[in-house]
């Protein structure tokens, strides 16, 4: 029972308004409300259980997934909860599943690229759930390089349908999440033909199962792809396989906002230019941040409240031990990825506006910001998203052994998680997609064309380029201005390294590919900028409750020294800092430690988890972590008997050298 005067000791060592944090976490005061009502209402429902969930078969598993969002559904209805509440409650109960693509991908897919007649037919059945949806695009031999999609529809100008059909094996859809057993209907991309031309991918509502009895419809063949990594985790999804022999729709299924085909068979372009459907993507990549800061919030709040409680080595004249969260090796490696939470945090809300911006721009046909806010929407996605990752894994680290127990709830949490580098977008190739962004704004350097939004900086070019770091002191580091300085002047001068190097190729698209790299880290680099100026700017802001802007300070400020501490070699290279500079960045950096220390459990109490969706043993609210361990160990389905199945039939044989008679 220590554990529970570790962390009452450690809460009241707080010096600022743990409640006032909460508030500018959750974005303001009404999200907070909503947020920590649905929490604790499904944290009090005995349905939503989820501590025996890494112990169940697949059927088990899964079974149990449907019964838990038909629950949840049915909270819904009869709370009458709206549209945000409703969302937080499928995201508290903390299981994916089939509603995830029905509420996420299949609808907003039809709002984005279908007609408004298309949207009044479908969305209303889509909201009842009287079909239920997924997104059918990647296949089983093309994911990134969605042109390069198999699946073909070709229109029949006698029957007025399209005929959908996987010519190749590789053409499978595979991955839909909610496809395998569930869903109805698919969005389904496919290559569009008419009268033998190929006008690329284009979306498709097609009928998948009977609303009746269920089962597939005729020349579909349909399935789920198998288990996936870890246990429980994205295993309570569908994820499946799907193919199409000849499968025919009617013509008003093809989702025609942007483009048509006409009774005639004729392919039109609409008034509504194809950029729109990089809006929907805007907002699903945006949503990806936000969640890159729930998952690495949720795994650094499980190690900094263990890291409170355990203790190893230091114990003087037989006193206690020290708080593992009191070595300096300890926090190196937590607390940077602490103020990471609150670093994509802050960013998905500034993406959340921008989503808002780009929406209402391209209502009045501005087009303008569209190149650089889904150039920033991708870095964000693939670096967000491999920081949480390798986050999570690290926090699962700082726990020692424990934090290898399902029970500890870093295992599960790495393994929903992970997907997300590769989903949307792989990491690597969204990076590349930024970088080819990078390189055409240095082209457009000094042709009268200003750089906007996130790249404005490269406007100041001349002055990137030659400027020197000018810091004295350690403490010259906490300045906004000069850490601008340096992250602009890094991400300026890889980008226009890179660009000269491009330019020694005759061949653009071969040096591109010799330079990938190269290109990678000057994306990155850009990326990273654009995290710690939406920080900077978050601090601009007028934050009320006491202590709290300083702590955000802190916070800020080991976000970026522990970048620059990392990436040293970039400022180093780039001729911007010196090693001594560098140093000073180093003592800037464990002084902030020291002065975060004493708020670490305060900071991550801040987040308002409840206990339910932490789901961790080591990362109890009230620190009571060894008793409970204990006590869950035997609740494993192994522990149910002294003597395990098998003993008579492989133990004993070995322990009375009797297995040449035993039948094994």
């Amino acid at each position: 029972m220590e554990g529970v005067d570790y962390l009452a000791d450690e809460r009241k060592k707080a010096s600022f308004d743990v409640e006032a944090m909460k508030i500018v976490w959750a974005g303001s005061r009404d999200a907070f409300e909503v947020s920590d009502r649905i929490s604790k209402l499904v944290a009090n429902d005995p349905a939503f259980r989820k501590d025996n969930r890494t112990m169940l078969p697949r059927k088990e598993l899964f079974k149990n997934t449907l019964r838990k969002a038909a629950h949840a559904w049915k909270r819904i209805l009869e709370l009458r909860l709206s549209e945000e509440e409703a969302s937080k409650l499928r995201f508290y109960v903390d299981e994916p599943a089939y509603t995830d693509l029905h509420w996420g991908m299949f609808i907003p897919a039809i709002k984005g690229q279908g007609t408004d007649e298309q949207q009044q037919k479908w969305l209303p059945l889509a909201y009842k759930m009287q079909i239920i949806g997924c997104y059918a695009q990647t296949e089983l031999g093309h994911g990134s390089n969605v042109q390069g999609l198999e699946t073909t529809a070709t229109f029949d100008p006698h029957t007025d349908e399209f005929v959908i059909h996987s010519p190749t094996l590789t053409s499978s859809k595979w991955w839909p999440g909610g496809l395998g057993k569930v869903s109805t209907h698919a969005v389904v991309y496919a290559r569009l033909i008419t009268d033998g031309k190929d006008h690329g991918v284009h979306a498709f509502i097609v009928q998948l199962r009977g609303l009746e009895d269920h089962r597939p419809r005729p020349g579909i063949t349909i399935g789920d792809i198998g288990m996936k990594f870890g246990n429980g985790a994205y295993n309570t999804m569908d994820n499946g396989v799907l193919r199409f022999d000849h499968v025919r729709v009617p013509r008003s299924q093809m989702l025609m906002r942007v483009s048509q085909v006409t009774r005639e068979g004729k392919y039109n372009q609409s008034d509504v230019p194809r950029q729109l459907v990089y809006g929907t993507m805007v907002y699903v990549r945006q949503q990806i941040v936000a969640d890159a800061s729930c998952a690495l919030s949720r795994a650094v709040c499980i190690a900094t409240r263990y890291s409170a409680v355990r203790r190893q080595f230091g114990s003087w004249n037989g006193g206690p031990e020290t708080q593992i969260i009191d070595f300096k090796t300890q926090q190196s490696r937590l607390f940077p990825l602490l103020a990471s939470a609150y670093a994509f945090r802050f960013v998905g809300e500034w993406l959340k506006w921008l989503y808002m911006d780009v929406t209402q721009r391209l209502q009045s046909d501005d087009f303008s910001t569209l190149p650089e806010a889904h150039a920033c929407t991708a870095g964000l996605k693939s670096l967000t998203t491999s920081a949480t990752a390798d986050g999570i894994e690290e926090c699962r680290k700082l726990c020692g052994g424990h934090g290898y127990l399902c029970s500890s709830g870093l295992p599960e949490l790495f393994a929903v998680y992970v997907p997300a580098c590769t989903y949307e977008g792989d990491n690597i190739v969204l990076l590349l997609q930024v970088a080819r962004f990078l390189m055409k704004t240095v082209s457009q350097l000094g042709t009268g064309k200003q750089p906007v939004g996130t790249i404005a900086y490269m406007g100041r070019i001349e002055h990137l380029m030659q400027c020197r770091c000018n810091v004295q002191s350690a403490e010259e580091w906490l300045k906004p201005g000069q850490i601008l300085e340096a992250f602009e002047a890094r991400a300026a001068r890889m980008s226009v390294s890179c660009a000269r190097n491009l330019s020694k190729f005759g061949n653009p698209e071969e040096g591109f590919l010799e330079l990938s790299a190269d290109l990678v880290e000057a994306a990155v680099a850009h990326c990273q900028l654009i995290v710690v100026s939406k920080f900077i700017e978050k601090l601009q802001q007028d934050i009320p409750g006491e202590g709290v802007k300083q702590q955000l300070e802190a916070l800020c400020g080991i976000y970026y020294l522990s970048l620059l501490h990392k990436h040293q070699g970039d400022f180093l290279g780039a001729s911007y800092l010196t090693p001594k500079q560098a140093a000073f960045a180093n003592d800037q950096l464990r002084a902030l430690y020291t002065k975060v220390r004493p708020n670490a459990i305060a900071l991550v109490d801040s987040f308002n988890y409840t206990d339910h969706f932490l789901g961790s043993i080591l990362g109890r609210y009230d620190g009571n972590v060894y008793p409970e361990l204990y006590k869950a160990a035997w609740k494993d389905p192994l522990n149910e008997s002294d003597i395990p199945d098998g003993y008579h039939d492989y133990i004993r044989p070995l322990l009375k050298q009797e297995l040449r008679s035993a039948r094994l």
